[in-house]
């Protein structure tokens, strides 16, 4: 079982984020990323295309590359799709990805919460039955932003990031409200730690960002179950690689998947 790999799907480079965590939980394991760039970027979809894009896609990587786990590390595709992947693969265990709301309501203290993410995951009935199941006693500002993740993308990719659309983006996630401001702000969206320290800069005030990637890797390591031996040597040896949907990738995306210890395939 130890040599069939892990597989991380994202619609763009934001799961590098789930898969470095996920990588220092189970070093001896071999990943598949997948990045649907092709269909990036996710927030924008309508639901039932989205839908059946991400299922016919798995329909092909389950079959080419047979993974123990796949880890879907998109808060859009995790929040619309995940159930639906469960029922059309029974047999494979799939690790979803969604806002961090139940930390962030234990954790803060003004009780003033907001959630950054892309539109879609905003508009999920699923992101607000997590409000009401976890954050009831909390107010939880939900901000959508439609430019994030391609900024994260390119600041990945090109080593720069315009610093005032960062501070406008998340603008909107500062609040004050009965002597209170808002304490934590939960990334719901894997591309987002990418920018973290740009947005740290650029804040009001000093805040918590939450960032799941953590909790997911450690997530899908619990999935895997502790009987499993730790990979064979000939597992060890194979390179992790990655997918990218459109079929070509520029130069600045090779460096980067270099820099990941990925090989493109």
């Amino acid at each position: 079982m130890a040599d069939r790999p892990i597989l991380v799907f994202d619609s763009g480079i934001g799961g590098l984020t789930v898969l470095r965590e996920a990588r220092v939980l189970m070093p001896d394991r071999q990943f598949v990323y997948v990045a649907d760039d092709a269909g990036f970027p996710y927030g924008a979809w309508e639901e039932p295309a989205l839908r059946e894009r991400v299922l016919t896609l798995f329909d092909k990587l389950l079959l080419r590359f047979d993974p123990e786990i796949s880890i879907i590390a998109c808060n859009t595709a995790s929040t619309l799709v995940i159930a639906a992947l469960r029922e059309r693969f029974p047999d494979q265990p799939f690790v979803g990805t969604v806002p961090a709301i139940k930390p962030a309501a234990e954790r803060t203290r003004s009780g003033l919460v907001s959630v950054l993410a892309t539109p879609g995951t905003v508009k999920r009935q699923y992101t607000r039955d997590l409000i009401t199941q976890w954050a009831s006693r909390c107010h939880v500002r939900l901000v959508g932003s439609d430019r994030l993740a391609g900024l994260a993308e390119t600041y990945m990719r090109d080593g720069f990031v315009d610093e005032a659309a960062v501070r406008d983006e998340i603008a909107p996630c500062f609040i004050e409200k009965d002597g209170g401001r808002t304490d934590i702000v939960v990334l719901a969206c894997t591309h987002y730690p990418f920018l973290v320290n740009r947005m740290r800069k650029t804040a009001p005030w000093p805040v918590d960002w939450i960032d799941p990637a953590e909790a997911i890797a450690r997530r899908a390591l619990s999935l895997l179950g502790t009987d499993h031996p730790a990979a064979t040597s000939m597992a060890a040896e194979r390179s992790d690689v990655a997918i990218f949907t459109s079929g070509s990738a520029g130069f600045p995306t090779r460096r980067l998947m270099q820099g990941f210890g990925l090989q493109l395939s």
